[in-house]
């Protein structure tokens, strides 16, 4: 899944793509570097991050999604707004893609389940202006929380009428979580896969990352954290992951073609 953020402020790449030209020129370029998908979102969720308005991102998204989908692309909108899910999907989306799991906005659930799109439940806690106070996973630890948090999400979800077999779960890394709390997830997936879905994990990029390789004290920045991406995307691939939320698709492509060798005849052609 290859990230196009329509964004004056996403952590990463804020401002690069925040026009519909430069958002569909770079989604062409994801999809020729191998993405399978797309996901559009014009909404930034890093910590701190305020939220646009619903107008304002009806506009990001929405022109996007309509261009890529006409040209054969699998689209996925990034939003946790109902008003937003809906007009993605009258353009062309297929996935939508709701950080919050259907607790910022719970009529998304019924936006999607009278479709035949499918529905990615990430963990969440709070908006993004609040959610470094909601840290604390005592007693039970982040790992049996999150299980059990993303189970009533779940139960939710089908709920409203979306059959499991057309939900992804997310643990949202990064999000409500200190370091230590990702790696604790990342190692134990197989209790999350006791859910009975499949799972998609977005590490990319993200400040945990920055921490593992921080020298003297001071993360290491953005635009150095690939290497050690790729190196996780190898271990999720093996791990059997369903779907990697990624911002360099290349990247991503190059470690799973290791993986896919080492899996077969050990490269040799």
């Amino acid at each position: 899944m290859g990230i196009v953020n329509v964004t004056p402020d996403s952590f990463s790449d804020g401002g690069l793509y925040d026009t519909t030209e430069s958002a569909v020129a770079h989604g062409r370029d994801l999809l020729a570097q191998g993405a399978d998908l797309l996901d559009i979102g014009g909404e930034s969720t890093r910590p701190g991050a305020t939220r646009p308005l619903v107008a304002d991102e009806l506009g990001r998204v929405v022109p996007v999604i309509r261009e890529l989908a006409a040209a054969g692309a699998v689209v996925s909108v990034d939003t946790m707004r109902a008003e937003v899910a809906e007009a993605a999907l009258a353009a062309g989306a297929g996935i939508v893609n709701d950080v919050s799991g259907g607790l910022a906005d719970p009529r998304i659930l019924e936006v999607v389940a009278g479709t035949d799109a499918h529905y990615v439940a990430m963990h969440w806690r709070a908006h993004a202006d609040r959610m470094r106070d909601f840290t604390d996973y005592s007693p039970d630890g982040v790992v049996e929380t999150v299980r059990r948090e993303l189970g009533e999400r779940l139960d939710a979800i089908e709920a409203a009428g979306i059959p499991r077999e057309r939900v992804l779960l997310d643990p949202g890394l990064g999000f409500a979580k200190r370091p230590h709390h990702n790696w604790e997830l990342l190692a134990a997936l197989d209790v999350l896969e006791q859910l009975g879905c499949r799972l998609l994990v977005g590490a990319s990029r993200k400040s945990f990352l920055g921490s593992l390789l921080a020298e003297g004290g001071v993360p290491r920045p953005i635009d150095g954290r690939e290497h050690a991406h790729a190196a996780l995307v190898a271990v999720l691939a093996l791990r059997g992951v369903d779907c990697l939320r990624v911002h360099d698709v290349r990247a991503t492509r190059d470690a799973l073609a290791v993986v896919a060798a080492m899996r077969t005849d050990g490269g040799q052609r």
